[in-house]
């Protein structure tokens, strides 16, 4: 049985994401360095956020105008191949919770500033896949163990606004969930019928079928009702039931609508098309989800509020909570530290996990741990800056998390996530499992 596969080389380069930025690319090989025999290397992306949150690990970025405006990466590139590879190359790659505090420890810092959290995180990524592929098993049964097999419930965006989407529309994604589904395949299929038949309906509206930063659609609409309106409508077009087959999830990203010195959320888009200001305090805000929840088959809030208002999240969750998932992002930012404040004040009751936030795949894993352990659902996650890089998928099965947030079925940077799973799903054949993560609320509604 092999225990000892040492790292061989670490090596960075600068390429580009799906918004044209710069981001960090890590080779790792791996192996026993046996005369003619080269070892075993892959490659890990790292991907970025638009709509970021205070308390995520800090993406080092060169800050130079003339070039690529400021964005580069080549400083985080090259610790990844100096200060980080001089610890790590001759390290055990089988031992990912080893390889990632010598990273940590490389760096120096709470948030991981010194080297970059795309730094090190291109590391932590890349050793895991170059150990998987080394071992001859895929990446996510070597992260989750033999008896994996639970595949996530797509969550996916269709109608894109706030930061991600240049309109009227204030909350940052709407998105369809294929509840009802009785596999993954089934699940993405009603998904991406419903997103075309959602674009047909929006050309004989005469509106815009361009799409945002995660490919879902971007039109020009009053408010958030007209846009849940459509998504309804599509589904129904699709020949699928809102609420039984199909259930709708609102990424708010409140954090972006606030207003600090006044103590408010400001919606823009909406005054805009009201030509009227429209502002909310967190007890309103609170009472716009009860609303929504009222008229449309909502099953998931995320970031319903600012990244610091834990007593409006309490207060949210008591209200709410029972009838709804309210996902922490901003609000968590895939730190243990503050997941376990959550889940002591009772705030929120899932999490959005993102392994940029935290910059390790141990750190990552070890909040997905904790969440499950009280309870709280979790949901892997993408950004909207995304790659070619399908890592997230396998960590959605390796860790069971039930649900996985990665946009739109149309561009290649989503669709990478969507194809990886389904040869997950037909590698795992008739052992796979695809559930409901909502049969409470299913069997209410």
């Amino acid at each position: 049985m092999l225990r000892y596969l040492p790292v061989r080389r670490i090596h960075a380069r600068q390429i580009l994401d799906s918004r044209g930025v710069p981001t960090v690319e890590v080779e790792a090989t791996v192996g026993e360095g046996i005369i003619g025999i080269e070892g075993y290397t892959a490659r890990a992306i790292v991907p970025s956020g638009a709509s970021t949150g205070r308390f995520e690990a800090i993406e080092l970025r060169d800050g130079e105008k003339g070039c690529y405006l400021g964005l580069g990466v080549q400083k985080a590139v090259e610790n990844v191949n100096t200060r980080l590879a001089e610890v790590i190359v001759g390290e055990n790659a089988l031992d990912q919770v080893r390889i990632d505090e010598l990273l940590i420890r490389a760096d120096g810092t709470e948030n991981k500033a010194s080297t970059g959290a795309n730094a090190v995180l291109g590391v932590s990524m890349a050793i895991a896949r170059a150990a998987a592929m080394a071992l001859r098993i895929p990446l996510y049964q070597y992260l989750g163990g033999c008896h994996t097999k639970k595949l996530p419930v797509p969550m996916m965006n269709i109608m894109n606004g706030g930061k991600h989407a240049d309109n009227t529309v204030d909350l940052q994604e709407f998105m369809i969930m294929p509840c009802g589904a009785g596999s993954f395949e089934d699940g993405i299929r009603m998904c991406v019928e419903i997103y075309q038949f959602l674009k047909i309906l929006l050309r004989e509206k005469g509106l815009s079928t361009a799409v945002g930063d995660e490919g879902g659609f971007a039109p020009d609409l009053k408010d958030s009702e007209e846009v849940l309106r459509m998504i309804v409508e599509a589904v129904e077009k699709a020949g699928y039931e809102p609420g039984k087959d199909i259930f709708i999830a609102i990424d708010a990203a409140a954090s972006e609508l606030y207003d600090e010195e006044l103590g408010v959320y400001r919606f823009p888009g909406e005054s805009k098309m009201k030509d009227r200001e429209i502002l909310r305090d967190a007890k309103e805000m609170i009472e716009y989800y009860e609303k929504l929840l009222e008229k449309f088959p909502l099953i998931s809030i995320e970031d319903g509020l600012q990244e610091d208002d834990w007593e409006g999240w309490k207060t949210m969750t008591e209200r709410l909570g029972s009838r709804i998932q309210l996902v922490g992002d901003d609000l968590f930012v895939t730190n243990v530290k503050r997941l376990a404040c959550g889940i002591r004040l009772q705030a929120a009751n899932a999490i959005l996990i993102k392994v940029n936030q935290i910059g390790t795949l141990s750190e990552a894993i070890d909040a997905v741990k904790m969440a499950q352990q009280a309870g709280y659902r979790t949901i892997i996650s993408h950004r909207s800056g995304e790659t070619e890089d399908s890592f997230i998928a396998d960590l959605a099965v390796a860790v069971g998390a039930g649900q996985i947030k990665t946009g739109a079925p149309c561009r290649s940077d989503r669709n990478a996530k969507y194809n990886q799973l389904l040869r997950i799903s037909e590698m795992l054949a008739e052992t796979a499992v695809y559930e409901n993560p909502f049969p409470k609320e299913k069997s209410e509604s």
